[in-house]
């Protein structure tokens, strides 16, 4: 009896210190719940009719809005043009480009048709000026290379969704809270820089490369939709009160055409992210296919691999390829190449790749020169104003023009100099480098050697006859004979 008691005792001491236990542990969760929210939450914070009204008041584009947006899109093609970073940052900073795209993204958010259509106008509005300034710039403008500031506008990828998504976020938040964060703003204008893409649209449109403008446009289309799309959200969670109609049938028509503009701009939104996500694994994959194949192949004698001419060529529709460049007198075993292509298709999005391996070791120097000719001419258009590729292969062609030029047939050359000339006993030949010190230059060197007992007159006759011969057999006024007997 006394150990039944002693039991329920202690089971009752458990049951009360499990209570007290779980009472503890969720205290303490209601507690991080409660710190969290305080951290995290910003609907407190929110000023929602000064918020509005801020937005509104920065769509419109005329007066003093318009001569800005001129004013910094001439800044920002002056320094796309000059690959200056700090000019570009300058630009983007006065640029007033977010105005109507905010307005867009708060008008699909509290059902506001009229702030929608005001907003899509001036937006327009604003893409023509910005284009045309652009274009006017550099049509006018006689230097129009193509800095890398520009061709990092026209190919957008995975990364320039997300700067804009959560530069999106970003601004609104900031837009919402009381006594808005001027920083904030400004670090949104320059990370998703709207600007320069619609002066690389203009550059395009005036050195007619559709290829530039398209892209260009593209990536500012990606900009546009994804930070109107995080207004929407950000506006929806903040729960900034919808415009409500007099005509409560005309207000279903206005909740009917947002939602639908809403979902149009979802569709293009998600379409987008996906296409872009997929080019990026691709790219991803080739890149590190490229650099554990060819990339960590080791050559034994004189090849090597050409990066800058190595194609990584993506196609959402047709088949991608991959096509890797290498030089040299050495060739790549057929049997690595089977394995790399093995490898390739061991990645989930180059299965259906097509990779090319283009040797040079298998030609002599007069054809390999004809082949970076033909590579050169066939991809003239595609890497015309690419520097340092242009630089490339110009070092490429020299090197192996001074080889083709330079070729003497010393065997052909010594038969018939032996038949013409009984006392030659021997003839040698090499390229000697002569200065006189103001400039260097390549002089042919014969070196000949007379029999023992030749007569002095007919050596001297002999060597001028046939230094006049050589010069002529191989079409260099430059070449010498250097004599001497046995």
């Amino acid at each position: 009896m006394k150990d039944e008691q002693q039991k329920d005792l202690q089971s009752e001491e458990t049951k009360e210190s499990r209570e007290k236990v779980q009472k503890d542990f969720q205290g303490f969760l209601g507690s991080a719940r409660k710190f969290l929210w305080e951290l995290l939450n910003i609907r407190n914070d929110t000023d929602q009719e000064a918020t509005k009204a801020a937005i509104i008041a920065d769509i419109p584009f005329k007066g003093h809005t318009i001569w800005i947006l001129i004013c910094s899109i001439f800044i920002a093609s002056v320094g796309l043009n000059a690959n200056s970073t700090a000019v570009v940052i300058g630009a983007m900073l006065i640029s007033p480009l977010m105005g109507p795209i905010l307005g867009i993204g708060m008008s699909i958010a509290i059902n506001d048709i009229d702030t929608l259509r005001r907003s899509l106008k001036n937006f327009v509005v604003m893409v023509v000026i910005s284009i045309l300034t652009a274009y006017l710039f550099f049509t006018f403008f006689p230097l129009r290379d193509e800095s890398s500031e520009l061709l990092a506008r026209t190919a957008p990828d995975i990364r320039d969704v997300l700067i804009a998504f959560f530069g999106g976020f970003a601004l609104v938040i900031a837009r919402a809270k009381r006594g808005t964060v001027a920083t904030v703003i400004f670090g949104v204008a320059i990370a998703t820089a709207l600007m320069p893409p619609l002066c690389t649209v203009g550059f395009g449109l005036a050195i007619g490369n559709m290829e530039y403008a398209l892209g260009a446009i593209y990536l500012f289309t990606i900009n546009t939709i994804f930070i109107a799309l995080a207004t929407v959200i950000v506006l929806k969670f903040l729960r900034f009160p919808m415009v409500r109609y007099v005509n409560s049938k005309k207000r279903m028509i206005f909740a009917r055409i947002a939602s639908l503009v809403a979902v149009l701009v979802m569709i293009p939104a998600i379409i987008t992210f996906y296409n872009v996500f997929e080019q990026s694994r691709f790219m991803v994959q080739a890149q590190d296919l490229v650099n554990t194949t060819i990339g960590a192949y080791k050559f034994q004698g004189q090849g090597r691999f050409l990066d800058n001419l190595t194609q990584i060529n993506y196609s959402r529709k047709g088949t991608s390829n991959i096509e890797i460049v290498c030089m040299g007198n050495e060739e790549i075993p057929s049997n690595v190449i089977e394995t790399w292509i093995a490898k390739k298709n061991t990645y989930s999005r180059l299965k259906n790749t097509e990779m090319k391996i283009v040797q040079g070791g298998r030609d002599d120097s007069e054809e390999k020169f004809n082949y970076i000719t033909e590579l050169y001419e066939s991809k003239k258009v595609e890497i015309q104003n690419k520097d340092e590729r242009i630089r490339l292969l110009e070092n490429e062609i020299a090197k192996l023009s001074k080889l083709t030029t330079r070729q003497v047939p010393f065997q052909q050359i010594s038969a018939e100099a032996k038949a013409n000339y009984e006392n030659l006993e021997s003839l040698g030949f090499a390229y000697t480098l002569v200065t006189d010190f103001n400039k260097m230059d390549t002089i042919p060197i014969f070196e000949v050697v007379w029999k023992k007992g030749a007569k002095k007159r007919e050596v001297r006759k002999d060597s001028e006859k046939l230094q006049e011969w050589l010069k002529l057999r191989i079409n260099d006024k430059k070449a010498q004979v250097k004599q001497r007997q046995s």
